[in-house]
């Protein structure tokens, strides 16, 4: 059986790391950190024989040249199309990634946008998808586009609706928050955002999230819904044509006015 865990590291980030249940070999995805990481395998009696990366970023990268010297034979895999440190092989849209030790076979997803070259791991029910869907939010465009990313998340919108949404960070609650401005009247949110709080509250994250859930209170994933249109409507003053615009729009008035 599969068993995939959070080690948290910096202020808000999540480190996933994969394992079999009664196992000693894991993965670990997107280490910005390798202390966490090597404290928790250590803890666990567990080496690292993968290290998977989403995108270039250092907070997902930082810690993969520390733990290549605790784990010299680890396997680094990322994005063809970006600088990775330690990288062993370069992976895109259509690889496959088998993870015999481990138990997972996952498929490589290209979801540009938040980096030119960011990609996702998808598989046995689980994304990985870094820094390109968060619970109740995305991230902001950097190097790619935001046309990229609205086509990035609509792709991932998608997949079954049961998929488990393991996203890098934890911001849930703050991204529902900007999630009430924009649907001040979605009950789905308020029901969200009140489980969110008395999670945080006891110190539990609020991740992995549901895809199913991710529909009903992103509104990211939302674009397309009337009432999401209309409240970027207002705040652009002028009319919007398509999902793309519409949310270009919504993730600069976060940007703006929320973040």
């Amino acid at each position: 059986m599969l068993r995939i865990t959070p080690i948290p590291a910096f202020d808000d980030n999540y480190i996933w790391l994969l394992r079999r249940a009664g196992g000693r070999i894991a993965a670990v995805v997107d280490p910005g950190d390798e202390d966490p990481v090597l404290e928790t395998l250590a803890c666990e009696g567990l080496t690292l024989g993968v290290i998977l990366i989403t995108h270039r970023h250092g907070d997902h990268t930082g810690g993969i040249q520390g733990l290549k010297a605790e784990f010299p034979e680890v396997e680094v895999l990322g994005p063809a199309t970006e600088r990775i440190p330690g990288r062993t092989a370069s992976v895109a849209e259509g690889d496959q990634v088998n993870l015999p030790d481990i138990g997972i076979r996952l498929e490589v997803l290209d979801v540009p946008g938040h980096t030119r070259g960011h990609i996702a791991y998808y598989g046995e029910g689980a994304l990985f998808c870094g820094d390109t869907l968060f619970a109740a939010g995305c991230g902001r465009v950097f190097d790619g586009t935001a046309v990229q990313l609205s086509a990035s998340l609509a792709r991932l919108s998608r997949l079954p609706s049961e998929t488990l949404v393991y996203c890098a960070h934890e911001y849930t609650q703050a991204n529902l928050g900007f999630a009430e401005w924009v649907e001040p009247d979605n009950q789905a949110v308020q029901e969200r955002l009140r489980q969110t709080r008395a999670l945080r509250a006891q110190g539990r994250p609020t991740v992995p999230s549901t895809l199913a859930l991710e529909l009903q209170t992103n509104p990211f994933l939302r674009v397309g819904r009337p009432e999401v249109r209309r409240a970027a409507e207002a705040y652009a003053g002028r009319a919007l044509v398509g999902d793309a615009e519409t949310f270009a729009v919504v993730r600069s008035w976060k940007d703006r006015d929320y973040d």
